[in-house]
This record gives C-alpha cells, sequence and structure tokens, in this order.
C-alpha cells in the first residue's frame, strides 16, 4: 500500500511561485531582494521598479502577486504609488519595506492601503514569511512598526466613533471578516485593523465581540 493522500487536506507549496515585484531606487537594494527571494522555490521575481510611477507601469502590464515597496523614491515615492496601484487594482498586496519608521511614514502608508510594513533590518526569515502572508491577504507589521501603529491608536481614547469606524463595526457586526470588511470598503486588512483597534480603545473593549455587544447597548447602529 502507499503512503497516506489526501489531496488539498494537507498543507502544501503554492502550484506556482508567489509573483514579486520589487521597488526600491537602489539597484544593489533590488539585487540583494531578487537574490534572497529567488533562493526559495516559492518565489519568482517578476518585475524590479526604480521608483513609483515605473512600478504603477509594470504591474498594469504585468500584475504581481506581492509588491515590495519603498516609499522614499524619485518621480513618484511609495505612498503615491501605493494609492494609484489599489485605484487599478483594489486587490493588490502591497507590502512595504523601507528605512524609515517615523509616525508619519508608517500611518501615511497604512492609510494609503499598504498590506504591511517592514523595515530593512528585517531578518530574511520574517521577510518570507512576511511575504506569504501578505500574498494571502493577511496584514504584516514588524515589531517596531507594530509599537508605533499602538502608540497612534491609543490616542483617541474618548469621542465617538468616525463614521468608517462605524461602517467597519457594522460590517463586523454582520459577520464579515477583516478581509470582507476590507474589500466592501476599498482599504486594505491593516487599515481595517487600525479601525478596530481605535473602536475597541473608545468603546473600552478588548475583542470584536464585545465592541459589536457594546455598540448595540449604545445603539450606535440606529
Amino acid at each position: 500500500m502507499s503512503g497516506n493522500t489526501h489531496g488539498g487536506d494537507t498543507p502544501s507549496p503554492s502550484p506556482s511561485p508567489i509573483r514579486i515585484l520589487i521597488v526600491d531606487d537602489h539597484p544593489v537594494v533590488r539585487d540583494g531582494l531578487r537574490g534572497v527571494l529567488e533562493r526559495d522555490p516559492d518565489f519568482t521575481v517578476t518585475g524590479e521598479a526604480g521608483d513609483g510611477a515605473e512600478a504603477v507601469e509594470l504591474y498594469e502590464r504585468q500584475p504581481a502577486d506581492v509588491v515590495l515597496m519603498d516609499l522614499r523614491m524619485p518621480r513618484m515615492g511609495g505612498v503615491e504609488a501605493i494609492k494609484r496601484l489599489l485605484r487599478g487594482d483594489p486587490e493588490a498586496r502591497i507590502l512595504v519595506l523601507t528605512t524609515y519608521d517615523t509616525d508619519s511614514d508608517v500611518m501615511g502608508a497604512l492609510a494609503a492601503g499598504a498590506t504591511g510594513y517592514l523595515l530593512k533590518d528585517t531578518p530574511r526569515e520574517e521577510l518570507t514569511r512576511a511575504v506569504r502572508s501578505a500574498s494571502s491577504g493577511q496584514s504584516v507589521l514588524s515589531p517596531a512598526v507594530t509599537g508605533r501603529v499602538l502608540g497612534q491608536v491609543r490616542k483617541p481614547t474618548q469621542g465617538p466613533l468616525s463614521d468608517r469606524e462605524l461602517q467597519v463595526l457594522r460590517l463586523i457586526a454582520d459577520g464579515a471578516t477583516n478581509r470582507q470588511a476590507a474589500a466592501a470598503l476599498f482599504i486594505s486588512q491593516a487599515t481595517v485593523k487600525t479601525h478596530l483597534l481605535h473602536v475597541y480603545e473608545k468603546l473600552g473593549v478588548k475583542d470584536r465581540a464585545a465592541a459589536v455587544s457594546e455598540a448595540h447597548k449604545r445603539h450606535l447602529f440606529e
């Protein structure tokens, strides 16, 4: 008898490699990233761009599963490129990979719709894991960036929910996942998560179920 076979029941590598577009204005960085990623048979680098404008042009000709996006580049920076890519393809998965971790850089990229945000000192294993996660639509934040995001979302501890926060919470109350809510509102899952963290702080709760319950108590959906 042959060994157990379960078809699709057990996790297996993607049937085709994850296609990656690298966007960075430094050729040496692009070469290094290509070398790291293509050591893994699950990845293939389908293109390289030296700025945001070139990235948009390349993506329109040949969409990628994940775009690795630097932020500060000539002609067009990363944040504007993220907006344009998502305007053309709301399902685009864009993983920021940069040396900059200021609040304005981080929140600007996430607000624009980035799927995740990593720093260039991220270890190779974490980078490849992040690319896999981003390709499946999961949000990815480096530890340093997570701290900055939490610092920002902990500020609005009082006050009413914003219109967008209420839209997200209403979708969650209707049973939507973060991914479904993101698709419905044309924003990234990372942005949905940020809105939910705001909601939790404002309502004084710790999870989505408690947030929905508290919203009903306060008649926020009426």
